[in-house]
Formats: structure tokens, sequence, C-alpha cells
């Protein structure tokens, strides 16, 4: 079985960690579970993409999968997701989520991936950015 990865949207840290310890991730916003979608190897990437910015750069980010739990605690574990991937994936069309999708699978973490299952994985994520608007942040629950 693998890594079990869900996406949501909270007002801020705070409402996302209460949300996400509360261990039923049952938030008023809607959770997107995706199954080996992890956020350290995909989104750094995809906003690099779309933003035309260095995944450099998009690392540089505090909110870049930012451990928001005890680092300490063995699992599950609660990153932020910035702000710049929310905008740019709720801007996105079909066709530019499938173009990043594309050249996600030419890295040495996407090798041999679909393109459309992960341009699907994207659309889903992008929904999510629309519904949280810029007044909630993005949020990835990770579990083993």
């Amino acid at each position: 079985m693998g890594n079990i990865y869900d996406y949501y949207a909270a007002t801020d840290d705070r409402q996302a960690l209460a949300l996400f310890e509360d261990d039923c991730m049952d938030d008023p916003f809607g959770t997107l579970g995706l199954k080996g979608a992890d956020p350290y190897l995909l989104l750094g990437t995809v906003e690099a993409h779309l933003t035309g910015v260095s995944e450099e750069q998009v690392e540089a980010d505090p909110r870049f999968c930012e451990l928001l739990n005890d680092p300490e605690h063995e699992g599950p574990w609660l990153v932020s997701l910035t702000d710049t991937l929310r905008d740019a994936l709720a801007a996105a069309t079909p066709e530019r989520l499938l173009e990043t999708a594309t050249a996600w699978t030419h890295t040495e973490d996407g090798g041999g991936q679909d393109p459309g299952l992960l341009a699907d994985l994207l659309e889903r994520l992008g929904e999510l950015a629309r519904d949280a608007g810029p007044r909630r942040r993005l949020y990835c629950g990770m579990s083993l």
C-alpha cells in the first residue's frame, strides 16, 4: 500500500492543524485524497512550470511543503502549499495543466508516468484551488 496524500483548504495554519489533528479530515472546504501525489516530488516542478520561475525559487518560499506539525511525530504529517501554487492552479486551463503534466513526466521523478492521469490530478487540485480562492490556503496531509 502506498502513501496517502489528502489535499485541502483552510483559512490559516491554525485551522488546518485543527482539521488535521481531528484525524477525520471532515473539513468544510472538501478534501481531495490523491494516493501517490507527493507534494515534495510533484508540486515544485508543477509550480515552476506554471509560473515560469525556477524550482529553486519555488522551494525557497517558506510555505513550500513547510511541516506544520511536530517534526518528532512519526506521522501523519501536515505541510503547507504556497499561495503562488494555489493561484497558478486556479488560473490554469486544462490544456496548460496537460502541458505541465507532460513536462513533469520528463523529470527524474515523473519518468514513465502517464501525463493524462497527472493532468487529471492537477485539474482536481485546480478545482480545490479555485474553491479556496485568495482567502484560504492549501495544505497536504500525508500518511503511510
